[in-house]
């Protein structure tokens, strides 16, 4: 499966597992690595001396490329940034933030960059700070979203026709099916992060893994979009955020409602009623929780099976 991300990345195939706070540390990443994607670490949620840890755990794990996600708001980057270039991180994929704070810094050091937007314009603006290739991602995904709430569906082409960089499409690809239709649109590759959260190797807490597999259409919703838009399950904390907007409450009262820590609280820690549980719309099509090695397996599989069907007209007689 030869193109430009695989080159990029020197992988098999074109799948990246997301960099995900409280769910996907070295063991997830290694996992998938191994299996022939790319495997990211996600280090929003960690200490400089934890990612630390983490990078030194996977590079005993693997002899494959992997990737540290870099959320450009972390307090402590510059350590974060450090630690990577230490350990000589092939790939740091940036989010959250200006790429061309440190795309060059990285880039020096030889690190290919990757940056993770929302739109056409920020799309446009990495390309022009140096990045290797971007995650476009659609407003179905889980976590923090972009506020124009464009869908993949409309969002990759729209990105396709604009870069010359590889694009890596992300939002709502759980399987063979979406993957193959994400790069009939033009994507490169895709990144998924729902499905991985419920593999085996994540350090997500099993009683979210579980609702992860237990959730149906319609369970997730984004909001808190005056502070930063994130997609979540409803749950209790959900209904206290919908009874503050009900009340006209404003910013600084929703700040203090969100606190510090609900995010550990709920994907870490197991509170399903207190904590903040973040996750994709494609959760819905998501039953079971899996090693990380066998969902790559099926994702590949069921793209392959996909593209032969759409390659030899089956799906498509009038």
């Amino acid at each position: 499966m030869k193109n430009r991300i695989t080159s990029l990345f020197n992988i098999e195939y074109p799948l990246i597992q997301a960099g995900m706070i409280w769910c996907s540390g070295w063991e997830l990443a290694s996992a998938v690595s191994n299996a022939g994607g790319l495997g990211i670490i996600g280090s929003g949620s960690m200490y400089p001396e934890i990612l630390d840890e983490q990078i030194q755990k996977c590079k005993a794990a693997t002899d494959k490329p992997f990737a540290v996600n870099l959320p450009m708001l972390y307090p402590d980057i510059d350590k974060h940034i450090e630690t990577i270039i230490k350990h000589k991180v092939p790939i740091v994929f940036t989010s959250a933030g200006n790429p061309k704070t440190w795309t060059k810094h990285l880039k020096d050091h030889g690190i290919t960059v990757v940056h993770v937007v929302s739109s056409v314009k920020f799309a446009l603006k990495s390309q022009e700070a140096g990045v290797d290739a971007i995650v476009a991602e659609g407003f179905e995904a889980g976590g923090h979203n972009g506020k124009d709430e464009t869908t993949t569906f409309c969002l990759i082409p729209m990105v396709a026709e604009a870069l010359d960089i590889p694009i890596i499409a992300a939002g709502g690809i759980g399987n063979g099916a979406g993957m193959l239709a994400a790069m009939n649109l033009g994507a490169d590759a895709v990144q998924i992060g729902s499905r991985f959260v419920a593999s085996e190797e994540s350090s997500a807490h099993i009683n979210f893994k579980n609702t992860v597999v237990e959730a149906k259409e319609g369970d997730t919703i984004l909001t808190l979009k005056e502070i930063t838009p994130v997609r979540l399950v409803k749950n209790a904390f959900y209904t206290q955020v919908v009874e503050a907007y009900n009340q006209g409450k404003k910013l600084d009262d929703l700040l203090a409602l969100l606190g510090r820590g609900r995010a550990k609280k709920g994907m870490f820690e197991g509170d399903l009623e207190e904590g903040e549980l973040e996750i994709g719309q494609v959760s819905g099509l998501i039953n079971k929780i899996l090693p990380a090695a066998q969902i790559v397996e099926e994702i590949v599989n069921d793209f392959k099976a996909e593209l032969s069907a759409q390659n030899t007209n089956e799906k498509f007689k009038f």
